[in-house]
């Protein structure tokens, strides 16, 4: 008998943030392990089903995709994506269809219940209402740390032991190669710490920002990569920094040779599900100041220093030691590059793969053999 299993493919049709990465960067992995493994997919037929306006840039070689419907958005993924599935379905990016049949879902966080004020009240009443029903419907619920699992299950949205944890991964950004555009040559530099400037309350960017005139009497620059407009901190402090370059939105490559020709990347938030950027950053040796909250400390590990999101001399402190001790910094990029390799995408879709086996009715000996057995040929 074969087994049926489509992806949900409305991610393609969405911009990149780290949620539409990880769906992309799972999918791939999938497609990886189903061409070098074909027996992994014996009796499988695996498909992604996109809206129409979705961009189908994967390059998958064993995985088909296929276009369903006029239209797309919540009304595609709750109408027109159930009535198009024949066996099991696959969503990874928070949302799906509530009345899909067989279903494995990834949430990745509980943001929007542990730091609202970063979301419109629209959005958070969305959330508030799909994901415990998601969690009730589906056969099993995914998430990216150990974090997100308590987190979901603290606020009720999910049974703890309807969760399992498949990670972000970090083999995307070995594939960056390191190029600078002329703004980033120009930010890039011994003392400078790169910031992923985002507006959003819980991503704290604030705080460094905040320290502009600290820092540029310390002889620190700020590359602020994400956002080109200093207004959006409203603070005409910032705005006359003279130390704060505002890169906008840069291309991996570009992002990558900004991050190993500085001095680190900071990371205050107060709030993540994972935190990839700290994990991009290891990947191009780059060390990594990043907040003590959250899941930070269990993605981090000892690869990172750790300071408080509220306190900002804290954070000067951190600063400080990595211009101060040059065979520490060389010290945290050897443990940065050694902490990326317990990220992997394949072990994620691996995870993935055994829990699609699992809904279908193997038993536990069986789901192992029939992954295993392929991979270790």
């Amino acid at each position: 008998m074969r087994r049926h299993w489509a992806i949900n493919g409305r991610f393609l049709a969405q911009p990149l943030t780290g949620v539409q990465r990880y769906a992309r960067e799972i999918v791939r992995a999938m497609d990886r392990l189903l061409a070098r493994h074909p027996g992994i997919a014996s009796h499988l037929d695996l498909e992604v089903l996109m809206p129409p306006d979705a961009v189908d840039d994967l390059a998958l070689t064993a995985i088909p995709s296929r276009r369903i419907g006029r239209f797309g958005g919540h009304p595609w993924e709750q109408a027109i994506l159930p009535a198009s599935v024949t066996g099991g379905l696959l969503s990874l990016c928070n949302t799906g269809p509530v009345l899909a049949g067989k279903h494995i879902v990834c949430i990745h966080d509980a943001n929007t219940r542990n730091f609202p004020q970063s979301y419109s009240p629209s959005f958070r009443a969305l959330y508030r209402s799909l994901l415990p029903a998601l969690a009730r419907s589906a056969e099993c619920i995914a998430t990216v740390s150990h974090y997100s699992a308590g987190e979901l299950a603290r606020h009720q949205i999910c049974r703890a032991s309807k969760i399992f944890v498949a990670s972000n991964g970090h083999e995307h950004a070995t594939q960056w190669k390191a190029e600078h555009s002329l703004r980033t040559q120009m930010a890039a530099g011994p003392d400078t710490i790169v910031l992923l400037g985002s507006a959003a309350p819980h991503k704290n960017a604030k705080l460094v920002v905040g320290m502009a005139n600290q820092l540029q009497a310390a002889g620190f620059k700020i590359a602020v990569a994400g956002i080109s407009d200093p207004r959006v901190f409203k603070a005409t402090a910032i705005a006359e920094a003279t130390n704060v370059f505002w890169l906008g939105r840069l291309s991996d490559n570009a992002l990558a040779a900004l991050l190993h020709d500085s001095m680190c990347l900071a990371f205050p938030s107060f709030e993540e599900g994972f935190g990839l950027p700290p994990l991009e950053a290891m990947v191009v040796g780059c060390p990594v100041v990043a907040s003590d909250r959250a899941s930070l400390p269990e993605i981090c590990g000892d690869a990172a220093l750790y300071a408080s999101p509220n306190n900002p001399a804290a954070w000067f402190d951190r600063f400080m030691e990595l211009r101060v001790a040059p065979l520490a910094r060389l010290d945290m990029i050897a443990r940065g590059w050694a902490r990326t390799s317990r990220y992997r995408w394949d072990t994620s879709a691996e995870l993935y793969l055994l829990a699609m086996l699992e809904s279908d009715g193997l038993q536990h000996d069986e789901r192992e053999s029939a992954i295993e057995r392929e991979i270790i040929r």
